[in-house]
């Protein structure tokens, strides 16, 4: 097949065809006509055949033929000179959390094996609009709770760099179905981490936006549920940018969602950044315990900062880490629990739920007034503490995860570095201060360290609404660290990627 001459497009081109070419290079050939959506189709079935049995990362998958139809379609409406939209022709699977009309949504839960649903979630009909052709589901731990992704339906997504690792989670099938060009784009969402600790651990980017940039509809409650957001995943961040684009925008179903226009994501990323500041938090002070070679990891990618004229220094939040814990835990009670509590109310379908699920639901029923109360002003001081740090920096940094990925045996870790974690979710610690806060972070890839040489990964956190200026600002990281494309899964050069 034939593609533009010049730049990224021909360059891939000569390389590894389809598969290799960025989402927005991707976008390009297919409007130009240079490459049509079945033979795209064709080409990522043909890598899902081969590597997803081995990894796990896509499941309830859409039968082939019925694909390969709905391309083709797609391909009759472009000869016509209609398109439809930025993702016209892409295969795309969505996290198994949101729903999608016609195909089987669990949330990696026995009690929901057999759901299909009759509509898709908004940020799905909006990439439906867009263009994309949904091929299957990705896999997610049991009601997304946990950064490993198994569950008892579909078994344990495995790490795309390391098979015997976990791919961390909630939005891991997301992120090794990307990493392992399964996928040309990926979607998911976060609270904990999800789409930050699996692109960190999978050596791709994964994007939180700031609250109500990506609006969550339908939803049983519009006001008080501001922690979990969806949100775009790639392999390059002019990737990122383009999905967020389709996914962005105001509803009106949803009183918070912000106006901007989404299209100022699709333009270039390029800026200038001599002379501005990134403040490195690090451990938070010694306050979260950090496996061996996690922080000398991140540290070494910091140089990409300075390469491109940035400067870098350490930085301090003036809310305690535990008391930002302890407001985390009360707040993720009453959101996890609310959603969870009509399951964990009936005795039967309490008994097929995973502990966590159960724990955050007896959590819920437990709190006070009073308890809430004081969470909530203890958010409002987490956010405050952050607004101070960007008075003195333009961007605060932390890593994605506090330990390399581990065995995919385990369910979590119960220690780091001597210390126990007294839940299932205290080693991802490190991911909730710019949650509770409701800014934009993105996770980018920072390296492979520890003994087995793992990706880790940096969370770069911009003040509240500064989604572009976070996107500019790792576009421009990614340029000056050229290794990140270039350092692929072993097992796309098995599978002669």
């Amino acid at each position: 097949m034939a593609y533009a001459a010049g730049g990224a497009t021909a360059a891939f081109s000569r390389s590894n065809g389809v598969l290799g070419l960025s989402a927005v290079d991707l976008a390009v050939a297919i409007r130009k006509r240079q490459v049509s959506a079945r033979e795209v189709m064709t080409a990522y079935l043909a890598r899902l055949a081969s590597l997803n049995p081995r990894f796990n990362a896509i499941v309830s998958p859409v039968e082939p033929e019925l694909l390969l139809r709905r391309a083709a379609a797609q391909d009759a409406d472009a000869a016509k000179g209609r398109f439809h939209g930025a993702l016209h022709g892409f295969p795309h699977a969505v996290k198994d959390t949101a729903p999608v009309r016609g195909i089987r949504s669990t949330q990696g839960s026995p009690l929901l094996r057999d759901n299909v649903p009759a509509a898709d979630s908004l940020v799905v009909a909006r990439m439906r609009g867009a263009g994309a052709i949904f091929t299957g589901k990705t896999n997610v731990p049991e009601f997304a709770l946990g950064s490993h992704s198994f569950n008892p339906i579909f078994g344990v997504t495995r790490n795309a760099y390391d098979p015997r690792k976990s791919a961390g989670g909630s939005s891991g099938g997301s992120a090794v179905a990307l990493a392992l060009r399964m996928t040309p784009l990926g979607d998911g969402s976060d609270f904990g981490g999800s789409l930050r600790n699996p692109a960190g651990w999978n050596n791709v980017f994964g994007f939180r936006p700031s609250f109500g940039r990506v609006p969550s509809a339908p939803s049983t409650d519009v006001f008080s549920q501001t922690f979990a957001t969806s949100g775009p995943m790639a392999r390059t961040v002019e990737d990122v940018a383009l999905l967020l684009s389709v996914q962005a925008g105001k509803d009106p179903r949803v009183p918070f969602s912000l106006k901007d226009d989404p299209a100022i994501f699709a333009r270039p990323l390029a800026r200038e950044w001599k002379g501005r500041r990134i403040g490195w938090l690090g451990d938070l002070g010694g306050a979260l315990p950090m496996e061996d070679g996690m922080l000398s990891g991140c540290e070494q990618a910091l140089s990409a900062f300075r390469a491109i004229g940035m400067t870098v220094d350490a930085a301090k939040l003036d809310e305690p880490a535990e008391a930002m814990w302890r407001t985390a835990v009360t707040l993720r009670h009453l959101s996890v629990g609310a959603d969870l509590r009509s399951f964990a109310d009936d005795p039967v379908q309490r008994a097929q739920m995973k502990p966590e699920a159960v724990w955050e639901v007896d959590g819920f029923h437990k709190l006070t007034a009073a308890q809430i109360a004081d969470a909530q002003a203890g958010r409002t001081r987490i956010f405050e503490a952050f607004r101070r740090a960007f008075e003195q920096f333009d961007f605060l940094l932390l890593p994605t995860a506090q330990v390399f990925p581990f065995d995919v045996g385990l369910h979590w870790p119960d220690e780091i570095a001597g210390r126990k974690m007294d839940s299932y979710h205290r080693w991802m610690e490190v991911t909730l201060p710019a949650t509770m806060a409701g800014l934009p972070v993105l996770a980018v890839p920072a390296g492979f360290g520890g003994p087995n040489r793992l990706p880790l990964g940096l969370q770069i956190i911009g003040p509240a609404h500064a989604d572009l200026a976070v996107l500019q600002v790792a576009h421009a990281y990614e340029r000056a660290s050229p290794w990140i494309g270039r350092t692929l899964p072993d097992a796309l050069a098995a599978s002669g990627a």
